[in-house]
């Protein structure tokens, strides 16, 4: 028997709602986001003025997004879009961090007029704005890579081979030029690893990140306003696994904090995180109906969604639970891979899974894909991406985005598609 692992919505409900939408969509679960909220200001209640910066890139949807901005998050923002949507919004200002890589001037210059606070990946960006007359920001932040000093993970790679972040050479020598041209404020940041489940990595992270606040505070006689933990906090994809202990990591940071901030003297800074997937992955699944079944070397079944729906798997090798619906103690005695249509061979959800019979017609679930989900999705082959479906508080479904037309696929084209 392959283990189980629960549905984050009521299978009677799943069912309901394929009969309202047709398959494959996202469901997400309202009520399951916002617990996921408390839960990480509960951990940080410790800290005065605690944000959480709900990464977008996770969940962009306006819909999601504003959940978690009513229950006290802001938006962490890496692009252009992102910030559009925020923008949009009505947001302005503290409700937006704006950390991005290689960015564009046409990108910084909307950042500032949003007010966002900027984290700078690269010292040379101060310059590189002055150089297109752009003032700098009255608050300047820079993006700390620790390089060998610490080790990443499969996602994001390990820090000295990253693409992200500044030395704390360049650090020191960056505040020492924004404090040059006349900034007062400074806030610090870093993002080392992804989808990590070991609660003592966030509070090493938190420890680094304090004492290097210390140091730059004893050698320029800066302060900082705030100090952004990153994110990256991970979930249970798979039934034996357990969620971080989010209290442990609080209250470690707390420790943290006092040995090192509080110690220093310094103004105490605000402390903020930018996780996504914890708030959202465990809360949004992909439902999917079986379409063919096959065997040749394997046993195969053929779903409506794919790749484009859903990359992780197929990009990472990553594991997304899968439960058949109505089939409630059923022996798990057959191995199948699960695959989509994408003329790819790794256009796969499981390979080799332990799973129920299944047949033509049986509704799959694709659990903890609320974050980087229907957000990593594309259109290779012409695959048009699926919709997204809200399960809201009050046990209503709201449709947040359509599924894609070939209208769409096609409106970017120049030269005119028949439709015959």
């Amino acid at each position: 028997m392959s283990a189980h692992k629960p549905l984050p919505v009521d299978e009677a409900l799943i069912v309901a709602a394929t009969q309202q939408f047709k398959t494959p969509f996202h469901l997400y679960d309202e009520h399951r986001i916002r617990q996921s909220v408390w839960q990480l200001a509960h951990a940080f209640s410790w800290a005065p003025g605690f944000r959480n910066y709900f990464a977008v890139k996770a969940t962009p949807n306006p819909a999601i997004l504003r959940i978690v901005t009513e229950e006290g998050c802001g938006l962490d923002c890496s692009s252009f879009a992102e910030l559009l949507m925020a923008g949009r919004m009505g947001l302005r200002g503290d409700d937006i961090m704006f950390t991005s890589n290689n960015t564009p001037i046409d990108e910084y210059r909307f950042a500032l007029k949003l007010g966002a606070h900027i984290n700078f990946d690269d010292v040379g960006h101060l310059d590189y704005l002055l150089a297109h007359d752009v003032a700098l920001p009255e608050l300047v932040s820079f993006r700390y890579n620790p390089g060998a000093e610490r080790e990443g993970n499969a996602i994001i790679g390990r820090p000295a081979e990253a693409k992200f972040g500044a030395t704390k050479a360049q650090l020191i020598d960056g505040y020492a030029l924004a404090r040059a041209h006349g900034v007062t404020r400074f806030g610090l940041h870093t993002m080392i690893a992804s989808n990590e489940r070991n609660a003592d990595y966030f509070v090493t992270t938190a420890d680094m990140l304090f004492q290097l606040a210390a140091e730059i505070h004893r050698e320029l006689g800066i302060s900082f306003e705030y100090i952004n933990l990153g994110g990256g906090i991970g979930i249970p994809y798979r039934p034996e696994e357990t969620p971080v202990d989010i209290d442990r990591v609080g209250a470690g940071v707390e420790r943290a904090f006092r040995q090192h901030i509080v110690a220093s003297g310094m103004a105490a800074p605000r402390v903020f995180l930018e996780c996504g997937r914890v708030i959202t992955g465990p809360a949004g699944m992909l439902v999917t109906a079986v379409r063919h079944a096959k065997s040749t070397y394997r046993h195969y079944v053929g779903v409506d969604a794919s790749m484009a729906d859903l990359m992780r798997p197929g990009m990472y090798g990553a594991y997304h639970h899968i439960s058949v619906l109505g089939k409630p103690g059923t022996a798990s005695d057959e191995h199948y891979d699960v695959v989509g249509s994408l003329c790819e061979n790794n256009d796969k959800f499981a390979v080799h899974r332990q799973l129920p019979s299944v047949h033509p017609g049986d509704v799959m679930v694709i659990h903890d894909t609320g974050a980087h989900g229907r957000a990593m999705g594309f259109n290779y082959n012409g695959k048009l991406r699926c919709g997204e479906v809200l399960h809201t508080s009050d046990r209503q479904f709201r449709l947040i985005r359509r599924a894609e037309t070939y209208d769409d696929l096609f409106a970017t084209l120049i030269e005119d598609v028949d439709g015959e």
